[in-house]
């Protein structure tokens, strides 16, 4: 899949640069791609320095938090929640502590650290699975999960905002969130409706009718608020959460007698070698993101769906922020080089690039998920889990639209 929407790029560029050089007369059309290359290639280092620290950091503070039981005591909390959403899944069952810390990486953003986690959790649930080639439900469940990605704390989307330039990186935490809770909610209702998940359960209503309404109070709270005021107040709570995360697992580690530089460290550790192995990939999609988009491809794609939409009578300024929205079912690394591209081309705090940032942060990337993952045990029967996954992929991308008319535009 990886291989042929690469190799696509380059072929589409290459015909795009031919016919604007023997159409258009356009001969400086092959500098610009060659110039695109290396300048793609030395963007990418710079990316991965700080992609580097952000991994290395994170991993480390989700280490303290694994070794102070937090992540325990969570699966715990969730564990009645669980028990009638995976019925099939034993209480106590090593899955839903690997799920728990699964759901807490890409909570913070961190999808690239969430991975081999998530590996592990779908081995133990395949370890339940009387199928080898047929997903389960609850494999299906949390996978789709994994596709609507529930972002908290989406750090990762901080950074690459910082490494652009951005006055206030957090400035798109809120945006983000509202956007994510549309995608996750939609996942697991289309899931239940699949599986006949009984949600009217009491013991489901007790988490989300709480969580809903204040979520529903929010919203209300955040319709009172100017476009600036909310602006304003994305960027205290996106920093106010992120140093009290921090301050939280550090407290409760120090309170566990947890020797948390040690523990910091050991995490630390991990989070270099996660990050290490993403360079290549990086170079890769950015240096055939720089060349479609310098061969005027990218550019006349998008002029036929502004076209589109403008004859809808639309606005047509998110327009420029759907290539990462149309690559990230795919793959992740695209969606990435489409982002900061865009973020480069457009500008770090421009209307498209805040669109772009808060649909990477709301949306997964669903067929590369569901390769991988299922792909891991065998699993070739996949049954609902494409059509629910996409579903929420979808609403996710429509709601970061919605959300960035109302808070930016």
């Amino acid at each position: 899949m990886l291989n042929g929407l690469w190799l696509g790029f380059f072929l589409v560029a290459a015909v795009s640069a031919l016919a604007q050089w023997l159409v258009g007369g356009n001969a400086g059309i092959f500098a610009a791609m060659v110039e695109s290359i290396f300048a793609m290639a030395k963007l990418s280092v710079e990316v991965m320095v700080l992609l580097f620290g952000t991994l290395t950091l994170w991993l480390g503070f989700l280490k303290i938090a694994e070794k102070a039981g937090i992540v325990e005591w969570l699966a715990k909390v969730l564990g009645p929640l669980f028990a009638r959403l995976m019925p099939e899944v034993p209480p106590g069952h090593p899955a839903l502590g690997l799920i728990t810390m699964n759901f807490a990486a890409n909570g913070l953003g961190l999808d690239n650290a969430a991975t081999p986690i998530g590996l592990k959790a779908m081995r133990a649930l395949q370890e339940l699975n009387p199928s080898s080639t047929t997903a389960s439900n609850a494999q299906i469940l949390f996978l789709v999960l994994n596709a609507s990605s529930l972002t908290l704390l989406p750090v990762t989307i901080f950074m690459y905002r910082a490494q652009q330039g951005a006055p206030d990186p957090t400035m798109v935490f809120l945006p983000i969130l509202l956007a994510t809770s549309v995608s996750t909610l939609v996942g697991l209702l289309s899931v239940a409706v699949m599986q006949r998940l009984r949600l009217w359960d009491p013991v489901v209503l007790a988490y989300f009718i709480p969580g809903a309404l204040l979520l529903g109070g929010f919203m209300a709270f955040l319709g009172t608020l100017s476009a600036a005021a909310l602006a304003s107040l994305s960027s205290i709570l996106g920093n106010l959460t992120l140093f009290g995360v921090i301050m939280l697992f550090l407290v409760i580690g120090a309170l566990k007698r947890v020797k948390v530089y040690e523990a910091f460290v050991e995490g630390a550790k991990e989070g270099f070698d996660v990050a290490k192995n993403l360079l290549p990939y990086l170079v890769a999609m950015l240096v055939a993101v720089g060349v479609l988009r310098a061969s005027g491809a990218l550019e006349l794609a998008l002029d036929g769906i502004r076209h589109a939409v403008n004859w809808m009578g639309l606005d047509t300024r998110f327009v420029e922020g759907l290539p990462t929205a149309l690559v990230k079912p795919f793959s992740g690394s695209a969606a990435r080089a489409m982002l900061i591209e865009t973020m480069q081309t457009q500008g770090v705090d421009s209307f498209p690039a805040l669109v772009a940032a808060t649909v990477q942060g709301s949306t997964e990337t669903t067929f590369y998920v569901l390769a991988v993952y299922f792909g891991a045990v065998g699993i070739q029967r996949v049954r609902h889990a494409v059509g629910c996954a996409l579903l929420a992929e979808l609403s996710g991308v429509i709601a970061a639209i919605f959300v960035c008319y109302w808070f930016f535009a």
